[in-house]
């Protein structure tokens, strides 16, 4: 899987850094999300999942490789 996240809906809430903090970041300067494992391992995906389904912005997604 490949983690994809789109900056431009991004709106900082930082909800998916509670689901996945080792996949999600921040940019405080910029205050949009980081992605800081794109290719997450597959034990990762069920958070990773629920960070993208719960993400207010609907700026992340999930690319199946």
């Amino acid at each position: 899987m490949r983690v994809i996240a789109d900056t431009g809906l991004c709106q900082g809430h930082q909800l998916c850094q509670g689901e996945a903090p080792d996949v999600f970041g921040f940019d405080d300067e910029q205050d949009v999300v980081v992605v800081l494992e794109e290719h997450p391992d597959e034990s990762r995906r069920a958070d990773v999942t629920t960070a993208v389904k719960y993400c207010p912005a609907f700026a992340l997604s999930i690319e199946e490789d």
